[in-house]
C-alpha cells in the first residue's frame, strides 16, 4: 500500500466541508447531511476478509471506501434525441466523491447503456451500438463520446454521444443501465466496482412494463465470488441483467462463427467440455484463444435451477418458453433445420416446441423439468438414510461391533444385505487421523434382526490405539428410475445416503469428535451435491478419515510412476482448487490405476475468500494449534514431511519460494508460523487474502 499523502482527512457532504486534524489515535467522524457523526472505524463496517478492515482510522478517512451510483433523473429519451443522466457518487458512507478523484482519491469511471425489452421474445434491443470499422456490422456496447458536467462535489450529468433511433417509441419501457469503477489500486492495492444500477423507465413518463428478470447475480456468485467481466476495457460488468442489454440476438458472430446471443453463449460456455460437439472432437473455441472446451460445470449441468433462481417474472421463462436457440446451446448436436436428433423433425421457429416440452410432466418425459430430471433429485429413489445406532468392543485390541440402521424415505427399516456396497471404514485417533484407514466390506457377515443390522469387523483396532477413533459407512444400492418418454429405464444409477461418522472412545473417556474444518454446505453451494468415488461418499467429516496426513496413491498408483503422490486432505483440496494455477504438477492415481490430474481445474471463485470453504475461523494460524496435529507425508513436493500449517498453504502456494520459507519456519516438533501468520499479526492469513 503506497504511503497516504495529506495532513488532514476530509469528510464531505452535498452541503459541507468538514476539516478534521489527522490522529494516530482517533477515529474519524463522518459527518451525515442532517448532522448526525458516523462512526468510520472500519473494524466496526468491514470484516477481516475485506482490505479496508485492515486500514487504521486515518487511511480509511483517506480513503473513504467504496463507490455508490444514485441516478436523480434521465431526459431527452426521444426520437433523435441524446439521453442525459443526472447520477450522484456516493463511498460506503453516502458521502459525495468527486469523479475526476482530485478532491477525493480515485477517478471514477462510468459506463452507459440504454437498450430496450422485448417482452414477446424476452431480448433487449441496445440502442448504444457502435460498428467497428467501415461496413462492420453494428455491436451493442456501452454509449461512447459523451460529455460531462460536473455540477457539485458527487453531482454530475452525462450526455449521451449516441442519439435515440428515429424509430424510438416513447411508450416504450426502457432500461438504462449503469456499471462503474473507482481507481484505487496505486494507494490500497484495489479498485472499487459499483453496485451496477438497472433502472427501467417510459420516455413518456407512463407505467413501466417488464423487463428481464430471468437471473439474478446472487446465484452466479455462489461460484463466481464475484462473476466480473470485461475489466480489461474499463469498468468491470458484475450483473447478468448488465450482460443481456449487450449479448443480444444482434450481436455480430465470433470470427469463429459463434453466436455470442447470451441465452446461447452462456449455456455453451458453462457446458464447455460436456458439449456433445467438444466430446465428438470440435472444441468451443469462441476467438482465437478463448477455447472454453475445458470448462466443467463443478454440478449437473442439468441443475437449470442453480442458475434460474427468480421465481416469478421472467424467471420462469426456462421452463415456460422453450425455444430453440436456448436448447441447442447445450444440446449443440440437434440441427432444426434438418431435424437431426431431435425426435419431433425440422423445427423452422419456436412457435410448437411448448406443444411437446411443456413446463413439467414426469421424470425423463420431453416436459422441461421433466427431461432435466437428475438421478439423484428423482422421486423414485428410496430416499435412503443411515444412522450407526452404537459400537461396542471398541479398546485397543478389540474388533469393534457395529449397531445400524438405514432406512427409507417412509422411515421403514431395510435389510442392507442386498446392498450393491455396504462398507464399513474406522482409523483414529480423531485428534488428526495417522494410519492408513481400515476398511471392510460388511454384507457377507451382517445380520438383520428385521429392524436394526449387526456388524462385527474382522480386523481389531491396533492394541498401541489412543484417544477416539472415527467410523463411517459406505452404501450404494442400484436403482432402477423408469423414463417417461418411453426409452429404456436408467439402470447404471446407485443410490446412497449420507455417510454417518460415528466417533468411539477407545482411551478417552468421553468420544472427542473430530474438529470440523470444511462446511459441507458451503461445498455444495457449487457442487450442490458433492459425491465422489461413484457417488457413494458425500460427508466431508468422512473423507478426511482416508485422506489423513500419512495416506497416499502408492496402493493405485503404478510402480513407475512413483514416488506415491500425498492426499491428506488439506493438500488435496487446495491443489485441486488451485488448478491451472499451480507450479508443480498434482496427479492422483485412482481406483483402477485411474490418472487423474488436476493442473486444468479452473476455478470460478476467488481462492483468497477461504471462508468460502473454511468452517468460520477455521483458515486462521493458530499459536497454539489443536493437541495431536501429525506432518503431511509429501514426497513428491520441494520436501517432506510437512508440518500441519505448511502442508495447507503450501497446497495452493506451491512454487520453491514459498516451500523454502515454510521449510526455514518449521522443524519436527512443530511451527512457527503464528508469529507472523497469527490473527492480527503483521502477515494474518485473513489479512494477506483480504480482498
Amino acid at each position: 500500500m503506497k504511503s497516504l499523502r495529506g495532513a488532514l482527512v476530509m469528510a464531505m457532504t452535498a452541503g459541507a466541508l468538514v476539516i478534521l486534524p489527522m490522529s494516530n489515535t482517533r477515529v474519524t467522524r463522518v459527518v451525515s447531511r442532517e448532522g448526525a457523526a458516523q462512526s468510520s472505524d472500519p473494524k466496526t463496517i468491514y470484516t477481516p476478509q475485506q482490505k479496508e478492515y485492515w486500514l487504521s482510522a486515518d487511511e480509511f478517512g483517506y480513503v473513504r471506501p467504496g463507490v455508490n451510483i444514485t441516478v436523480n433523473s434521465i431526459t431527452q429519451v426521444g426520437p433523435g434525441s441524446h439521453p442525459v443522466v443526472d447520477i450522484t457518487m456516493t463511498d460506503d458512507l453516502g458521502q459525495p466523491l468527486d469523479r475526476q478523484g482530485k478532491i477525493t482519491p480515485g477517478v471514477v469511471e462510468a459506463e452507459f447503456i440504454i437498450a430496450r425489452y422485448n417482452p414477446d421474445s424476452r431480448d433487449y434491443t441496445n440502442y448504444t451500438s457502435i460498428a467497428f470499422g467501415p461496413g462492420a456490422p453494428p455491436t451493442p456496447l456501452h454509449d461512447v463520446g459523451g460529455t460531462w458536467q460536473d455540477i457539485d462535489l458527487g453531482h454530475s450529468v452525462y450526455t449521451f454521444g449516441l442519439a435515440m433511433p428515429a424509430s424510438l417509441q416513447v411508450t416504450d419501457t426502457q432500461t438504462l443501465g449503469i456499471y462503474a469503477s473507482r481507481s484505487l489500486k496505486d494507494i490500497i492495492g484495489k479498485d472499487y466496482d459499483a453496485p451496477s444500477v438497472i433502472q427501467s423507465f417510459r420516455p413518456d413518463g407512463g407505467t413501466v412494463g417488464p423487463s428481464f428478470d430471468a437471473l439474478d447475480i446472487s446465484a452466479c456468485n455462489t461460484c463466481h465470488n464475484p462473476l466480473s467481466m470485461h475489466g480489461q476495457f474499463g469498468p468491470p460488468i458484475q450483473d447478468v441483467k448488465l450482460c443481456v442489454m449487450c449479448h443480444t440476438p444482434d450481436f455480430p458472430l465470433t470470427s469463429t462463427g459463434q453466436s455470442l446471443n447470451f441465452k446461447v453463449f452462456i449455456h455453451k460456455l458453462h457446458a464447455g467440455a460436456n458439449l456433445p460437439s467438444v466430446q465428438a472432437g470440435t472444441p468451443y473455441v469462441i476467438s482465437p484463444g478463448t477455447d472454453f472446451s475445458t470448462v466443467v460445470f463443478p454440478q449437473d449441468i442439468r441443475n437449470c435451477a442453480t442458475c434460474h433462481t427468480t421465481p416469478a417474472g421472467t424467471g420462469t421463462t426456462w421452463y415456460t418458453y422453450p425455444g430453440r436457440a436456448a436448447c441447442q446451446s447445450c444440446h449443440d448436436n440437434v440441427d432444426f433445420a434438418t431435424g437431426a436428433n431431435h425426435p419431433a423433425g425440422p423445427q423452422a421457429d419456436d412457435s410448437r416446441c411448448a406443444s411437446c416440452h411443456q413446463p413439467q410432466g414426469v421424470e425423463y418425459d420431453a416436459s422441461i423439468m421433466g427431461a432435466h430430471t437428475i438421478e439423484y433429485k428423482s422421486t423414485q429413489l428410496h430416499g435412503l438414510t443411515m444412522e450407526i445406532l452404537s459400537v461396542s468392543n471398541s479398546a485397543p485390541g478389540q474388533a469393534p461391533v457395529v449397531v445400524y440402521q438405514v432406512k427409507d424415505k417412509n422411515g421403514i427399516s431395510l435389510d442392507p444385505r442386498p446392498f450393491d456396497t455396504l462398507r464399513f471404514t474406522m482409523s483414529g485417533p480423531s485428534t488428526d487421523y495417522g494410519i492408513k484407514p481400515i476398511s471392510e466390506s460388511a454384507q457377507a457377515t451382517t445380520t438383520w434382526d428385521g429392524t436394526k443390522a449387526t456388524y462385527a469387523f474382522q480386523t481389531p483396532i491396533p492394541a498401541d490405539a489412543t484417544g477416539t477413533w472415527a467410523m463411517t459407512c459406505d452404501v450404494e444400492w442400484a436403482v432402477v428410475l423408469h423414463r417417461g418418454d418411453g426409452q429404456p429405464d436408467i439402470t447404471d444409477f446407485t443410490e446412497s445416503p449420507l455417510n454417518p461418522v460415528y466417533y468411539m472412545a477407545v482411551t478417552d473417556p468421553q468420544p472427542v469428535p473430530r474438529r470440523v474444518v470444511v462446511d459441507l454446505a458451503n461445498c455444495n453451494t457449487c457442487h450442490d451435491r458433492l459425491a465422489l468415488h461413484g457417488g457413494q461418499r458425500l460427508n466431508t467429516q468422512g473423507c478426511v478419515i482416508c485422506h489423513n496426513a500419512v495416506n497416499d496413491d502408492s496402493h493405485r498408483r503404478p510402480a513407475d510412476q512413483n514416488p506415491p503422490e500425498s492426499i491428506s486432505m488439506q493438500r488435496l483440496i487446495h491443489r485441486i482448487h488451485t488448478g491451472e494455477n499451480l507450479v508443480q504438477d498434482y496427479t492422483v492415481y485412482g481406483f483402477g490405476g485411474s490418472k487423474h490430474t488436476f493442473n486444468d481445474v479452473l476455478f470460478p471463485g476467488d481462492r483468497r475468500d477461504c471462508a468460502k470453504c473454511h468452517a468460520a475461523d477455521t483458515q486462521q494460524v493458530s499459536a497454539n494449534p489443536p493437541a495431536g496435529l501429525l506432518p503431511t507425508t509429501t514426497l513428491r513436493d520441494w520436501y517432506t514431511p510437512m508440518q500441519h500449517y505448511a502442508a495447507a498453504c503450501l497446497g495452493c502456494h506451491d512454487s520453491k519460494p514459498a516451500a523454502a520459507h515454510a521449510f526455514t519456519m518449521t522443524a519436527p516438533f512443530g511451527e512457527a508460523c503464528a508469529s507472523c501468520h497469527g490473527v492480527d499479526a503483521e502477515f494474518a492469513v485473513d489479512k494477506v487474502h483480504a480482498r
